[in-house]
């Protein structure tokens, strides 16, 4: 199995139901396989903050939603979190694609690469860098922190690791 199909597997063991995203290179393994799983509620977004509401939507329904993106949109996203989803403690999972990672990438990733880590901190939100190895209890300790605050978490990922 690989890496993308296990994520997936384990999202799903661990309660979501709920996906959307902004498509993403590095997420593109997750993210074809939740686009061909008829009994999954997926939607792709245009932008992340949009993706953000439909997430808070889906929770106010009842769902446990996940939304997956690039580091940049998770920046374009930082009022939706701050002034939507930590202020109406609406608990969500991010999984965040990092572009730019140890300075290799396209130019316009860079920045956002080499900062997204203390984006994160800043922000308030709690994360995890996936270790594929870890990937079970790295993503029960994210869910266990989300539920327990109401407020969301994040997954990062490296290159490589959901591509497939």
């Amino acid at each position: 199995m690989s890496h993308a199909a296990a994520f997936v597997a384990e999202l799903k063991e661990q309660g979501y139901d709920f996906f959307t995203t902004v498509p993403c290179s590095l997420l593109k393994g997750a993210v074809k396989i939740l686009e061909n799983e008829p009994e999954d509620v997926y939607i792709s977004a245009v932008r992340e903050d949009a993706a953000c509401g439909f997430a808070t939507g889906a929770w106010m329904g009842g769902r446990q939603p996940v939304v997956l993106c690039q580091n940049s949109g998770f920046s374009v996203s930082i009022n939706a979190i701050l002034s939507l989803m930590r202020m109406n403690r609406v608990p969500m999972l991010f999984v965040v694609s990092w572009l730019g990672f140890e300075g290799k990438d396209a130019p316009e990733h860079l920045i956002t690469g080499e900062i997204m880590l203390d984006q994160l901190k800043l922000v308030g939100v709690p994360f995890e860098v996936l270790d594929p190895e870890q990937m079970k209890e790295q993503l029960a300790k994210l869910t266990a922190t989300m539920k327990e605050t109401r407020e969301p978490v994040a997954l990062v990922v490296k290159p490589g690791i959901l591509t497939a």
